[in-house]
């Protein structure tokens, strides 16, 4: 088995070196050591850590195929894995459960998800398999109200009730990070005041989710968690960064390429681990 594995990597990489610069076919490409890598090799890399975060456009279905691709493979490999989500709230945390214990019906469900989300058949695909594979899925979110809320009067202009249930959101994060939220924002002749607000919303988002994974990741030491959220949620400067703040979790970022947003011009290995390239032309290889 082994020696058909190294074979078919073998192979694989061939065709990577020999292939012209635009690839006829879906691969990954590793930022730390600038070389195309085979699939395996991504999976036997992130059986290794807490957290693997697979960013995405929320309205490509490719995009949701990877991660579906991404899911199995990792499953089928032995890894003990949950399923983190940034499109359910943690207050959905029963209807998942019910789901995933297949006492819910795609019916029933896909109104609850709408509730939460939207864009079911984008997801549907992986939500089912998760169900018929028995494999957990945790709601990483917060109310979309109260993100709301700090996006228009910041932080401080919530309770100190609301307070106590939450991270401290501030906007001190990587100049990059910053860049992007101010791209997101509209550009830079805009009120400073506004862009603190909605810059701590973002932050408070990221670091809800963050404490929600450390929380769980506390509780199910032997789990790794797969964590299905934006391109701008799930980089290095993102999620990822306000998990390292609550401790020593290890994990990696695979991000879909998206030309002039996350590619090989615009990404390095400060942003992700890999870059999924091609995925709208098939499996990744």
């Amino acid at each position: 088995m082994q020696t058909k594995r190294f074979i078919r990597n073998i192979l694989t990489l061939l065709v990577l070196s020999l292939a012209p610069v635009t690839y006829a076919f879906a691969h990954s490409y590793d930022l730390k050591k600038k070389e195309a890598v085979p699939l395996n090799n991504i999976i036997e890399d992130v059986q290794q850590v807490k957290a693997v975060f697979i960013g995405e456009s929320h309205d490509q279905l490719a995009h949701h195929q990877a991660q579906l691709q991404l899911i199995t493979a990792l499953h089928e490999a032995g890894a003990e894995i949950s399923i983190g989500l940034e499109m359910f709230r943690q207050d959905g945390q029963e209807d998942l459960n019910k789901w995933t214990d297949g006492k819910l019906n795609e019916i029933e469900f896909s109104k609850i998800f709408l509730q939460h989300w939207g864009r079911w058949s984008m997801y549907r695909d992986i939500f089912v398999y998760a169900r018929d594979q028995k494999i957990p899925m945790i709601g990483l979110n917060i109310s979309r109200d109260i993100v709301n809320q700090v996006a228009r009067k910041g932080f401080s202009s919530l309770s100190a009730k609301q307070k106590s249930r939450l991270p401290l959101a501030r906007c001190n994060i990587s100049p990059e990070y910053r860049a992007f939220i101010r791209r997101a924002f509209g550009g830079h002749d805009i009120d400073q005041k506004a862009f603190e607000n909605f810059c701590e919303a973002q932050m408070l988002w990221d670091a809800y989710m963050a404490k929600t994974l450390k929380d769980y990741l506390t509780a199910n030491p032997k789990r790794i968690i797969v964590v299905l959220a934006g391109k701008g949620h799930s980089w290095k400067h993102g999620i990822p960064s306000q998990l390292d703040r609550l401790g020593d979790y290890s994990y990696r970022v695979l991000l879909p390429e998206v030309p002039g947003s996350t590619d090989l011009q615009t990404m390095n290995y400060d942003d992700a681990d890999y870059l999924l390239m091609g995925v709208e032309q098939g499996p990744l290889h």
